[in-house]
């Protein structure tokens, strides 16, 4: 008897040390929350991650693709809205399993963090509006001119990068990049640059007052990334896109968003 009940309680506290700790991950599992793949996202990134009209309803091409790379694991999915600042600290603290919100991969990124194969190639766009007296075509004629973008970007990145090479411009750093249009459609700001895909789906409408003026010669892919070392999600989430890719459900995502094929160049 005395055998039993010391076996019951060593059991007993080793399922309490494997699912003790809240956001770590459980043992023999690959997901936070069994059953389910939660997604760290900031909403609000048009077209790839925004809100509908009720403002609840999370929508947009990492939204979809989230679902069905969840549903080809078997898995539910749930969003978690974070801002873009501590959306990495969120995946590194078990906050969330991986982030699916328009992640460029990068050296830098790699380096800290676990990525998937890229699923979506893409590149940076300079907007103007469309009556502008502006003269610049690139962001290296930004000389003077107050320039937007979201910071904590590639868009951050690059600007940065000219600024540190001499270029004298005004930096506008905004959290959100709906911010960056909604300050260029007011005169507060006289350029923006940002993703390309982004831009895109601001100049789609007929009555854009927007245009693009400059796309950068060069590709960025975007990721789904994951927490340094976790290989088994990042192999699992791999084997989901590689099926959504092969089935044609990436490039149907594409054209419902994008009404384009901006997928098939990432791979």
């Amino acid at each position: 008897m005395k055998k039993v009940v010391l076996t019951a309680l060593v059991i007993l506290a080793v399922c309490g040390s494997l699912f003790a700790g809240g956001g770590k991950q459980q043992s023999g599992g690959l997901t936070i929350k069994p059953g389910v793949l939660t997604v760290g996202m900031e909403i609000g990134y048009p077209p790839m991650e925004y809100y509908d009209a009720d403002g609840k309803t999370p929508i947009g091409f990492d939204v979809q693709m989230a679902k069905a790379v969840a549903e080809k694991m078997g898995l539910k999915v749930e969003f978690v809205d974070t801002a873009w600042d501590g959306i990495f600290a969120g995946v590194d603290t078990g906050k969330y399993d991986c982030i699916m919100s328009s992640v460029t991969i990068n050296p830098a990124r790699i380096a800290v963090h676990n990525f998937s194969k890229p699923y979506v190639s893409n590149t940076l766009a300079m907007v103007l509006m469309k009556d502008t007296k502006i003269a610049a075509r690139t962001p290296e004629d930004c000389t003077g001119l107050n320039v937007a973008y979201q910071e904590e970007t590639t868009s951050d990145t690059y600007m940065t990068d000219l600024a540190e090479k001499g270029l004298k411009f005004n930096p506008r750093e905004y959290e959100k990049v709906m911010y960056c249009f909604d300050e260029l459609k007011l005169g507060r700001v006289d350029v923006i640059v940002t993703d390309l895909l982004v831009a895109y789906d601001y100049i789609a409408p007929a009555d854009s007052p927007f245009e693009i003026v400059w796309e950068s010669p060069e590709a960025e892919k975007f990721g789904i990334c994951m927490k340094k070392g976790n290989d088994a999600l990042t192999a699992e989430i791999d084997k989901a896109l590689d099926a959504l890719f092969a089935d044609g459900t990436m490039l149907k995502i594409s054209r419902d968003v994008f009404g384009m094929d901006l997928v098939t160049a990432a791979r």
